[in-house]
């Protein structure tokens, strides 16, 4: 039994029975103890572990270049901040002294499943938070049954702007930004990229990410290159694997620029059959995602081929010490270097933990969840991505800079070109704003 007020009426029967009644009747009953003041918090030390559900794809075509490159994140991570051996300002072990246990939750199997999957780590594992889901569509299934079972939950990597533009939540948080960053930049980087450009084209996945990347990218384009044309628009459905028919209607467009928001499996499928026919080479590949592809299919890709890596993560990361440290014990461990789904992983896992310290107050005390939440609304925090602050969702939804560069093999290795950085403010809307409408009232034709 757990200690609470049936343990207590416990003790007391049990200190009667051996105790005894009194010798005699009438013998005096001995007078009652001083009621005992109230306990004061357990220092963190002392508390059970904090116990952290962690969703992510560890099976499926998502696994090999998402999922599990995050769950590495979290493991090597857990590991240091519970031995007290993660760089300034996450010297302090665990969560506020308090030790991480970590489950983890394979997210493939689609949102009903998922939603299960959620429900089980809450009401029968008894999680003290979630952090996870990769897919758009698992967010926006899984944040009001956070908010039903009142679970502090925090979204990861899923970047549809939907969650807090249509909704308002308090408990669910997301500590990476979402696609408006991706899609605005790219639309401005290639502007730049291709003075004469004449016509986009895109294929992405048909479903909340894929149509939210393409509609904020195809409205940027037209709002700074009204004369640009749209070749086609393709939407296969998410997972297909085979796009043959997809290739042929973007070749015979000829666009100059083909706009994809694919990820995991689906951007590997493209790559490796719209190679093989040209289109790559033929046209100049905007890959918002592109990131986790250079690891495995870099060879694949021509020079010049846009990539993204939604955000500063991975190659684009900066040059501090927390990013020095992370590349390390991620490498040593793995035997490479981490993509930026293992970054967005971490920036979760510290956000949390900065918010669980403010909570304490300078003190060891175990706060409430209510009290982690206060503290992390509009928390600022520092990751080996650099600062992150949540500034959108009434202080629910980060921000951060965004990066991309293009593709280009020196001798036989893949390295990056014209890396250009859009900082925060410039790529992502104000508080209040919806993208869509930001996007259409504040950008201009470029002279």
């Amino acid at each position: 039994m757990k200690n609470g007020i049936g343990s207590q009426i416990l003790s007391a029967a049990m200190a009667v029975a051996l105790l005894g009644a009194p010798a005699a009747a009438g013998a005096q009953a001995p007078a009652p103890a001083p009621a005992a003041a109230p306990a004061a918090p357990a220092p963190a030390a002392e508390a059970k572990p904090f116990k952290l559900g962690v969703v992510t794809f560890l099976s499926g075509a998502a696994a090999g270049p998402f999922g599990v490159p995050a769950r590495n994140g979290a493991e090597v991570l857990v590991e240091a901040l519970n031995a007290g051996k993660v760089p300034a300002p996450y010297a302090k072990k665990g969560f506020g002294g308090r030790a991480i246990e970590v489950v983890f939750i394979d997210e493939a199997g689609g949102t009903t499943k998922q939603v299960s999957e959620y429900r089980d780590l809450v009401q029968r594992q008894n999680v003290d938070a979630v952090i996870g889901y990769i897919s758009s569509g698992d967010c926006l299934a899984v944040a009001p049954v956070a908010e039903e079972l009142k679970k502090l939950t925090v979204f990861f990597d899923c970047g549809t702007p939907r969650i807090f533009e249509d909704a308002s939540y308090k408990y669910v948080f997301r500590t990476s930004a979402h696609a408006a960053m991706d899609n605005v930049a790219a639309a401005l980087y290639v502007a730049e990229m291709k003075p004469k450009l004449k016509k986009v084209a895109g294929i992405n996945q048909n479903y909340a990410w894929g149509q939210d990347s393409w509609n904020d990218f195809e409205a940027t384009m037209k709002a700074i290159r009204p004369d640009v044309q749209v070749t086609t628009s393709q939407m296969p459905k998410l997972g297909a694997g085979q796009y043959g028919a997809e290739v042929s209607a973007l070749m015979a467009g000829s666009p100059d620029v083909i706009h994809s928001s694919f990820w995991g499996g689906d951007l590997d499928a493209f790559v490796l059959q719209a190679g093989p026919r040209g289109l790559l080479k033929k046209s100049t590949a905007v890959l918002t995602c592109g990131e986790t592809a250079t690891h495995k299919l870099g060879g694949q890709l021509p020079d010049g081929t846009v990539i993204g890596a939604r955000g500063p993560h991975g190659v684009y990361a900066p040059d501090n010490e927390l990013n020095r440290w992370f590349r390390t014990v991620y490498q040593d461990r793995n035997g490479l270097f981490p993509n930026y789904p293992a970054y967005h992983m971490v920036q979760a896992i510290l956000g949390l933990k900065s918010a669980y310290e403010k909570a304490q107050g300078g003190t060891d005390a175990v706060p409430t969840q209510d009290a982690v939440i206060g503290a992390f609304e509009g928390i600022t925090f520092e990751t080996p991505s650099g600062t992150i602050a949540l500034k959108l969702g009434k202080g629910h939804q980060a921000v951060e800079e965004t990066v991309y560069g293009v593709t280009k093999t020196v001798g036989g290795k893949l390295t990056f070109a014209n890396v250009k950085r859009f900082p925060a403010d410039k790529v992502n809307p104000p508080e209040g704003a919806k993208s869509v409408d930001w996007i259409k009232t504040s950008f201009k034709p470029a002279k």
